[in-house]
């Protein structure tokens, strides 16, 4: 009996303790980050990928987030659609949708791409998931018909699907070696804090767009 009761009290205790926390973290805005590996954090210690600092950067502005980091390195148009449906799980309040820039990479025709695009905001948009596009733009040495074509995809589709377009992903970080790896494409870890700060205000504008969380009955 004796261990009955402490048993029982243990449990209270742990409720009492551990309660409050989860529900909060449930009232947190769930925000998904959808891409290759510039979202991954290829070759980026353990907290410096782009989700993990923009959710940092949001908490410090008073904001009560949580961002799932659902990058893949190497990943195209055609592996993200794929993939999308298990990748943003039901709940989830704003996807940051950064995807294209392998694609673009391997030559891949543009028409195929916004395609791809298109359904992945067609079925978040189904599912009533705000969605900010977060742009690419084609390299210089694929052409200028290719780079018109490409960067013509995100106002487009952001038009089409009342999407928040960041214009740009890699927007002060690009032309700049020292905020790039050695490999001349991926930010480095200061790189990303770059991409943090300029993203930033389109992140919270967003955000205070959203529609308001239904409360469950």
């Amino acid at each position: 009996m004796a261990f009955k009761r402490f048993a029982a009290a243990a449990f209270v205790f742990a409720a009492l303790a551990f309660g409050p926390a989860v529900d909060a973290r449930a009232e947190s805005l769930q925000i998904v980050g959808f891409g290759d590996s510039l979202m991954a954090g290829y070759e980026l210690n353990p907290g410096e990928a782009f989700p993990e600092k923009l959710q940092a950067a949001l908490r410090a502005k008073g904001h009560d987030v949580v961002i799932a980091n659902a990058g893949v390195s190497g990943d195209t148009s055609s592996g993200a659609l794929s993939r999308l449906d298990w990748s943003v799980p039901d709940g989830t309040q704003l996807v940051i949708l950064e995807i294209g820039a392998n694609d673009m990479l391997r030559g891949i025709d543009p028409e195929l791409v916004e395609q791809n695009l298109d359904k992945m905001l067609a079925r978040l948009k189904a599912r009533n998931i705000p969605v900010l596009l977060a742009g690419m733009l084609a390299a210089p040495n694929l052409g200028h018909a290719y780079g018109e074509a490409f960067g013509s995809i995100y106002p487009k589709l952001a038009e089409k699907y009342g999407a928040t377009l960041y214009p740009f992903f890699l927007d002060g970080v690009a032309a700049d070696k020292a905020l790039l790896l050695e490999d001349g494409m991926h930010p480095s870890a200061g790189g990303v804090d770059r991409i943090v700060e300029r993203i930033l205000p389109t992140v919270q504008d967003t955000i205070a767009k959203l529609p308001p969380r239904q409360e469950k009955p």
